[in-house]
């Protein structure tokens, strides 16, 4: 594969033609009117002069709003394990060496610390915002992109000496990439995995360029030509992943940066085996790797929304501030539409009574404003967000409320699962980051019991295949209230004690819980000592 910067921008242009050619407008302009619709600027581009109000009721923003706090709504945790690796009881085969024993007890708690320290980078990369904006370019555009990369200006805290003097640096970032900057090789093939290369663009600095291409050993002409491509300051970069394959019919990732015209960065090797970039389709797209947003086809609806309820007000306003007709020749100094103004008025009785009069506007429909009304509802409903959904309607309990919210959100699961899919790929990525780039380090760990460092060699299990999957929490609005239910439960039928009680009521409920469960441990052992 040859990786010069002229042929890697065929490639992308190619790439950039296809999306082009996607819908009626093209991927980039559909997915621009969907941004503006979701924001609210659901009037642009139409000429309807400033003499009017121009209201919006904003549905499609509602609707994206309930699925993605739906879908964020339950907590995820990730288990790792080693394929071809026994785990549990039967860890043990009965015939395995002592030696075997040791190396699958081994291995089997190194996923297990895996597992936790997956929940420490989440928190150190922030993931739940990412997750937030994955998903709400999902929504906008169709497809969610995260890219994970190496990032080796990470102070970690560790030192690869015992006295403290040299220290390790480096370690994985994310960042979430617009579908728009991100070109797959073969778009009929929807598994990331499978693709061929992947071309990610950006727009950079041409110092910031310069530094970079001059860090990895460019020549004066390449810095030259990097500066003379530039405009405004700015410069288009081309950073292409592609499989290098081997004899054996494995393969490794391999990178390189690009101009237009010059080499940023020479071929690399990024010692990964998976591409580092999780993709989530909001809707599917036929076999196409990109997918489609819902706002595409809410968006005439919405525009239908919008224009019924202006006519509505503008309709309001006209006949509680109707159009006044004056007589020029007997009110000579115009009328204004204070309230209280006296008008002079020249002429006879009759000349005073034509002077002024009203112009009614004709009678509104009173079935406009339940037209408007049912269609937003219908918009709501075929979207899957309906009342029940969305919290409007009313149910006896809470037991019965939750019955009809699981009913109204069952739709959603499909999208779900796509996202809990997506979530675990991230987490194969991590772990393939750290199989395969940490080498000899401390690895973080937290638990109930404090903050600890576990010793971890990721050249002792390079070639393991890891399994990730995903644990889905309860999350529901209920989750609080109905656990504190089932507590009161368990106490008054005396299952628990008071302290028991007190020790699982969920975070926040109680103040001082602490200070009132040793009021409460107390009281126990008075009571024993009686």
């Amino acid at each position: 594969m040859s990786n010069k910067p002229f042929e890697i921008f065929c490639e992308y242009r190619e790439a950039a033609d296809f999306k082009a050619s996607l819908g009626k407008r093209g991927m980039c302009e559909q997915n621009r009117i969907n941004e503006r619709f979701y924001i609210g600027d659901q009037w642009y581009g139409a000429k309807c002069g400033n003499d009017r109000p121009l209201v919006r009721h904003n549905v499609i923003k509602r609707i994206g709003d309930y699925k993605m706090s739906q879908i964020l709504g339950n907590p995820l945790s990730v288990t790792f394990s080693a394929e071809g690796v026994p785990s549990g009881a039967r860890c043990s085969s009965g015939t395995a060496s002592r030696a075997e024993d040791e190396s699958v007890r081994e291995i089997n708690s190194v996923m297990t610390a895996l597992s936790g320290y997956y929940n420490v980078t989440a928190e150190r990369v922030n993931l739940a915002q990412l997750n937030e904006n994955v998903l709400r370019g999902a929504y906008i555009t169709g497809t969610g992109v995260l890219y994970t990369y190496w990032d080796g200006n990470i102070n970690t805290g560790l030192y690869a000496d015992s006295q403290g003097k040299v220290p390790i640096k480096g370690d994985i970032a994310c960042e979430v990439l617009s579908i728009e900057n991100v070109f797959f090789a073969d778009p009929y093939v929807q598994e990331v995995q499978k693709q061929p290369y992947i071309i990610i663009s950006s727009c950079r600095e041409t110092e910031d360029v310069l530094r970079e291409a001059e860090r990895y050993g460019a020549d004066s002409l390449t810095l030259r030509t990097i500066e003379n491509g530039s405009s405004d300051g700015k410069i288009t970069v081309l950073t292409k992943l592609y499989k290098e394959y081997k004899a054996d019919g494995g393969y490794t990732i391999k990178s390189v940066k690009v101009t237009e015209n010059a080499v940023v960065r020479k071929e690399f090797e990024t010692g990964l085996r998976l591409y580092p970039l999780a993709v989530f389709q909001w809707e599917r797209r036929g076999s196409i790797i990109y997918g489609e947003s819902e706002i595409t086809y809410l968006i005439p609806n919405q525009i239908a929304i919008n224009r019924m309820i202006t006519a509505n007000v503008w309709s309001a306003m006209t006949t509680g501030m109707p159009i006044m007709i004056i007589n020029g020749d007997t009110v000579p100094d115009g009328i204004t539409n204070e309230p209280g103004q006296i008008i002079k008025v020249f002429g006879s009785g009759e000349d005073v009574t034509g002077a002024v009069r009203y112009v009614s506007p004709p009678d509104f429909s009173k079935n406009f404003d339940s037209s408007a009304q049912s269609l937003i509802s219908n918009t709501l409903t075929q979207s899957g967000a309906n009342e029940v959904a969305l919290g409007d309607s009313r149910a006896d309990n809470a037991s019965a409320l939750m019955t009809m919210r699981d009913a109204a959100v069952m739709p959603l699961q499909i999208v779900k699962n796509r996202f809990y899919s997506f979530a675990q790929e991230v987490s194969r990525i991590w772990a393939d980051f750290w199989i395969t780039c940490y080498g000899k380090r401390k690895i973080k760990l937290t638990g109930s019991k404090g903050t600890w460092y576990m010793p971890f060699d990721s050249q002792r299990y390079l070639n393991l295949i890891i399994n990730a999957k995903i644990n889905v929490g309860a999350g529901t609005v209920y989750s609080e209230r109905e656990c504190v239910n089932t507590l009161i439960m368990l106490y008054e039928k005396g299952i628990i004690d008071r302290a028991q009680f007190i020790e699982r009521l969920p975070d926040g409920i109680v103040p001082d819980r602490k200070g009132l469960l040793d009021v409460a441990e107390k009281e126990e052992v008075s009571y024993d000592g009686l």
